[in-house]
């Protein structure tokens, strides 16, 4: 009786060697490219106190009324399992003192999240994301490098036809007048909203820019914009950003219904999506906290940053044909007949890999089965050792794609593949 064949959970994906060079490549570009902005990786663990994202994230926002995976330990302390980076980088930095550090601080991780969402195409309960988290100055002049480090970062994966969508929704003191002026332009139409619009409304309207029902859209185009709202700090602030955006020559476009979807938010919001008629899915987006260390016991520090899916980007290389360089070269395969070539096959397999060429033993099975195999893993030479080479002490290196071999001994065979594989 065969047991149950599983599957791995809804949401969640297998990431198998074929296209394990779309995401060892999207990582290394995107550190590398953090670190040459000065920015040094931190790590947080994969769950936190659930206090932590419940404190800041904010009570009417999705991730907390639907998404985030809760559970209590044995000790009965209510965790989560992490649903997004920057609440964990904040705790980490108050935790360990990091504030005694030269300001601002330049941090990213790239690590798992867990959301409960619906699975669709880019969007998954299991995602990678890659964050960077600028803490510790509220001068646009960050604002303006961090926006520009996530533009040249997703430029460098070798994406193009991307849109940067900015606004500003002021600082918290700013927020009031923003909010009675929204539920204002609402409230006719109170009736027509549905259940979670409705509890939002009350509870923070904000976060009705952002709903995804049907039945709210017709009444955002004309509804307040939080620009107009703007205190003397923050308006000051804003129009500085733009002008630094100008200078740079970096493209973006003003979206007054662009809030982002947590409450820590202040000031700058950015999303960076590609430019597909209809999309909506951002594969890169942020903007300034300037209060959410303070929420979780920290000073008041301001401090600005982005995330980026890492699935969103490795989805839309693909569907704009850019090839993920750093592909595993070709293997040698080493085929051999009777157990003495045998032995001598593993040894040649040793020395070949200490001389940096991937290579592979075949299976023990006929000299045709292994030279199917060698074919079939695509394998750009094969190295026979049979009777006949053993007495003569070599090796036939037989080129796969071109179909001609020739007889060489086992040390030239070693130094020949070396030194392609190496120049």
């Amino acid at each position: 009786m065969s047991g149950q064949q599983h599957q791995a959970p809804r949401g969640t994906y297998d990431v198998l060697p074929d296209q394990q060079p779309y995401w060892r490549f999207v990582e290394s570009s995107l550190s590398a490219r953090a670190q040459r902005y000065g920015y040094g990786r931190i790590d947080t663990p994969v769950f936190e106190d659930a206090d932590v994202f419940l404190r800041t994230v904010g009570d009417e926002t999705d991730i907390v009324e639907k998404e985030m995976y809760l559970f209590e330990d044995r000790g009965g302390q209510q965790l989560a399992l992490r649903p997004e980076g920057t609440a964990a980088v904040c705790r980490a930095y108050i935790e360990h003192g990091l504030h005694n550090q030269p300001l601002p601080l330049r941090l990213f991780y790239y690590a798992p999240m867990f959301r409960y969402d619906r699975p669709q195409a880019g969007r998954y309960r299991q995602l990678q994301q890659f964050g960077v988290e600028a803490i510790g100055d509220s001068d646009a002049a960050l604002d303006l490098e961090v926006i520009e480090l996530a533009m040249r970062t997703i430029e460098g994966l070798g994406l193009g036809s991307m849109r940067l969508l900015i606004n500003s929704i002021g600082d918290q003191a700013d927020r009031p007048a923003y909010l009675d002026a929204l539920r204002e332009h609402l409230r006719p139409h109170l009736d027509e909203l549905g259940a979670d619009d409705r509890r939002r409304f009350e509870g923070n309207p904000l976060r009705l820019l952002d709903s995804k029902d049907p039945r709210i859209q017709p009444l955002l185009p004309g509804a307040p914009r939080s620009v107009d709202y703007l205190g003397v700090g923050a308006a000051a602030h804003w129009r500085e950003l733009l002008c630094h955006l100008d200078a740079a020559g970096i493209p973006y476009e003003i979206d007054h219904r662009l809030v982002r979807g947590l409450d820590y938010y202040t000031r700058t919001v950015f999303e960076v999506r590609p430019d597909v008629e209809g999309s909506q899915s951002s594969v890169c987006a942020g903007g300034r906290y300037d209060g959410l260390i303070e929420q979780l016991g920290g000073a008041p520090t301001p401090a600005i940053g982005w995330a980026a899916g890492i699935d969103r980007l490795v989805l839309n290389m693909q569907r704009q044909g850019v090839a993920a360089p750093g592909l595993p070269a070709s293997p040698v395969v080493v085929v051999y007949r009777g157990d003495a070539a045998k032995a001598g096959g593993i040894a040649l397999a040793r020395n070949l890999r200490a001389a940096g060429a991937i290579t592979t033993l075949a299976p023990e099975r006929s000299m045709r089965g292994q030279l199917r195999y060698a074919s079939g893993i695509g394998a750009a030479h094969v190295i026979i050792i049979g009777e006949q080479e053993l007495a003569k002490g070599t090796v036939t290196l037989r080129d796969m794609q071109a179909g001609d071999q020739r007889e060489m001994t086992a040390g030239e065979a070693v130094a020949l593949l070396g030194s392609e594989l190496s120049g």
